[in-house]
């Protein structure tokens, strides 16, 4: 072979490496290759037709956030709604529910009903806060991650081992200090007649269990389990029932009135992104990616983008 060809031919060994792994690791603040790139659509249940990514982004973070939050804040919040998306649609392949199940998602007719003479300014900041992260994706490993978002924390974020009993590395707990300047109802009562807990929980209480209970926490000061004589069950199954707020709750039994009181503390499943925690950071002066990186452990931020060839396999 000429060795000139012999060197060529090398080269483009070298690089096949390269080509194949430039999905994911294009850096962040380069612009999509208009050869390469090519449109992502979402179809969202209960819409007419498919929407770009960007457009159903927009509606995700004006349904998910408070359009009042800090700018910073925001772009971590649509970081992580389209990276959701993009893993739980299989990259646009299959549709996404547009409620709590999924993530929450409001068309542009509804987000004007809701926001009215503000319309226009409150979505220009959402736009913007879509635009200035425009394809961002969380990455581990190589692969885009499951980006489980919630309101409010406790102080601390959940492990996954805790609330699926499956570790994954990335929703490991962190700090999320501060909540109570974000939001006033970061502790919460409920209070309900014991017939209703009984009817709930599918019991048969009375004052005797409720002396007996035991609630077991763990690490991050949630309810692990719940106990009481023969009676066993997990902190996730009561909040379920009951419809708490969290799993970080207390007890208590007004013998008198057989009424029982619940004290909660946070909002949510509590794993990965506290939504009132990115904002008490965001008041701080951290970045959406600082934030990003903070909840989602041992992450990187790249930027997605789809080839010709996967459009044209599923459009």
């Amino acid at each position: 072979m000429d060795k000139r060809l012999l060197v060529v031919f090398i080269i483009f060994l070298f690089f096949i490496p390269v080509l194949l792994n430039l999905k994911y690791n294009r850096p962040l603040d380069a612009k999509p290759s208009e050869e390469i790139a090519c449109e992502t659509e979402i179809t969202v249940e209960g819409e007419d037709k498919p929407l770009p990514l960007e457009e159903y982004i927009i509606g995700v973070v004006a349904s998910e956030m408070p359009v009042a939050y800090s700018l910073e804040a925001l772009k971590a919040q649509a970081i992580a709604a389209r990276t959701y998306a993009l893993k739980e649609t299989a990259e646009g392949t299959k549709p996404i529910g547009r409620d709590v199940k999924s993530q929450v998602y409001s068309n542009e007719k509804e987000r004007k009903e809701r926001w009215g003479k503000s319309f226009k300014e409150n979505e220009q900041k959402i736009q913007q806060a879509v635009e200035e992260t425009a394809g961002s994706i969380i990455i581990h490993d190589e692969q885009m991650i499951t980006a489980m978002f919630f309101s409010t924390s406790n102080g601390q974020t959940e492990t996954a081992e805790n609330f699926t009993g499956n570790s994954v590395p990335y929703l490991q707990s962190v700090d999320s200090p501060d909540e109570q300047t974000v939001s006033e109802e970061v502790e919460r009562t409920v209070n309900m007649p014991l017939t209703e807990w009984n009817q709930k929980l599918g019991t048969s209480w009375k004052e005797d269990d409720f002396r007996a209970l035991q609630l077991v926490r763990n690490e991050t000061g949630r309810v692990q389990s719940v106990l009481s004589g023969t009676f066993e069950t997990s902190g996730r199954e009561v909040r379920e029932k009951l419809k708490l707020p969290s799993t970080d709750f207390n007890v208590g039994f007004d013998v008198t009135n057989k009424i029982v009181h619940i004290t909660t503390k946070g909002y949510g499943h509590g794993v990965g992104m506290s939504q009132n925690g990115a904002e008490a950071y965001a008041k701080k002066g951290w970045t959406a990616e600082q934030i990003v990186k903070h909840y989602y452990t041992g992450t990187e931020i790249k930027t997605f983008e789809k080839s010709k060839e996967e459009c044209l396999k599923n459009p």
